[in-house]
Order: structure tokens, then sequence, then C-alpha cells
């Protein structure tokens, strides 16, 4: 009930420690489960893969909800005391990093995904956003029309009957 004011101003300092505390347990805590789970792969013990793939999701909704509550029952000036003791070196490397990490995943999944048969359609959804203005939204309903078009189109082919090779009837024939 205090209105949006207040929810800014408690949301974007809890958020950016939560954004923190997540990066740091994605960076140090899963890859020791990766390794962990690894080693179950290793000897075929897939309870283990399972448990490490469960600790790794509740540990971090854990720690996130318990970092939310605590934040807000101790209030913006405690969470602010605690972002400005962070050393502005680090918070310029995570601003850094936050910019360059959606690049990086785009150019990671482009190389995975662009190949000679669908490398056309991502240009043609580049001009189709680019120039043309068509909404994001727009262009994966279009994108999903044409695969559905594209997968049934040998279906549909495969399924008619082959016209009779019969004698024809057609003047230029004579030619």
């Amino acid at each position: 009930g205090a209105g949006a004011e207040t929810a800014l101003l408690l949301g974007l300092p809890i958020a950016t420690l939560a954004l923190i505390v997540k990066n740091i347990y994605n960076g140090m805590f899963i890859p020791l489960l990766c390794h962990k789970a690894d080693a179950y792969a290793e000897v075929g013990d897939t309870r283990g893969i399972e448990r490490m793939h469960l600790i790794s999701g509740i540990g971090l909704s854990l720690t996130l909800g318990i970092i939310v509550t605590v934040s807000y029952l101790a209030g913006v000036n405690m969470v602010k005391g605690f972002l400005d003791a962070i050393p502005e070196f680090i918070k310029h490397g995570l601003s850094v990093a936050t910019g360059i990490i959606p690049a990086l995943g785009f150019a990671m999944l482009a190389r995975l995904l662009i190949n000679k048969k669908v490398a056309p359609y991502f240009f043609l959804g580049f001009v189709l956003m680019a120039y043309l203005k068509i909404p994001v939204t727009g262009i994966a309903i279009l994108g999903a029309i044409v695969a559905v078009v594209m997968v049934n189109m040998p279906k549909f082919a495969a399924s008619q009957p082959a016209p009779a090779q019969g004698a024809s009837h057609d003047d230029e024939d004579d030619f």
C-alpha cells in the first residue's frame, strides 16, 4: 500500500544485490556441482546426477528467497549501505559483463544454429524487423507458419497420387 515510488526505491537495490549474489552463485557454486555430477556420470549414478541438478536449482532459489526476504525486512538503507560497500571496480566489471553476456550468448547460439539452410531465414527476420519495423512477435509467428508449411510440404506431396503416364494429347508434342 505504500505506492510505486516505495516499491521502486526498495526494488532496485534488492534486485541489484540479488543479481550480484546470483552471478557469484552461478560462477562459483554451480561449477562445483557440475564437476560432482560429471563424477557421478562416470560411474553411472543417475541418482547422484539428479541430486546435483536439484541442489543447484533449489540452492539458487533458496538463496535468492532469503536475500529478498531479509532485504525487505531490513529496509532500503541497509541494502544501499551494503551495495555502497562494494568496490566501484567490481560494480563496473559487473556492468561491462552484463553488456557483453547477451552478445556472447547470441554469438554462441548463432554459431550453433546458422548454417546454409537457415541463414536466409535469419537475414529475412533481420530485414523484417530492421527495415519493415515488424515486431519480433510477428516475425516469430511468421517463422512458425513457414516452419509448419515447410515440414508438412513433403508429407503433402508424398500423399498425392502420381499423375497417370498415359498418351499425351498435347499438340506441341509433335514438334
